[in-house]
């Protein structure tokens, strides 16, 4: 078994913890379709408190095929974190293969305003073997 974060980055004193999950009940490979879900853990190990402003995601299938998502905040949220602190999230991802994976950044600010990003580790979307 895995520890629960099995993938983790740190970028000034910003630690971003991953752990995924395939669904079985969510996918139907005889469709094409696999979905993970994904658990987020940003720790603030700073002296300052950061926010979330925006996330850039690149997403690979198993074939190559690279999808990029980019938006405001995280599960409709631009959270603040003080110094100690730390905000989870769960979220999903859909592909038309049975492996691949993810990788990103999270847009942060500092309290003195200035922006800087913070790097989401490489993570594998990994189903397993069925028996034919």
């Amino acid at each position: 078994m895995k520890a629960l974060f099995a993938e983790e980055a740190e970028t000034r004193g910003i630690t971003v913890r991953v752990s995924v999950s395939y669904l079985p009940e969510q996918s139907e490979p005889t469709r094409g379709r696999w979905f993970w879900a994904y658990h987020i853990r940003i720790e603030n190990g700073s002296g300052a408190t950061v926010q979330l402003l925006t996330r850039h995601w690149t997403i690979t299938d198993g074939r190559g095929g690279k999808h990029t998502v980019e938006g405001e905040g995280v599960v409709g949220e631009q959270p603040l974190i003080a110094p100690g602190g730390s905000f989870d999230y769960v979220s999903g991802c859909p592909l038309a293969t049975p492996t691949g994976h993810m990788q990103g950044n999270y847009r942060m600010v500092g309290e003195d305003g200035e922006g800087f990003d913070v790097a989401i580790p490489k993570f594998a979307l990994l189903a397993p073997a069925v028996a034919e």
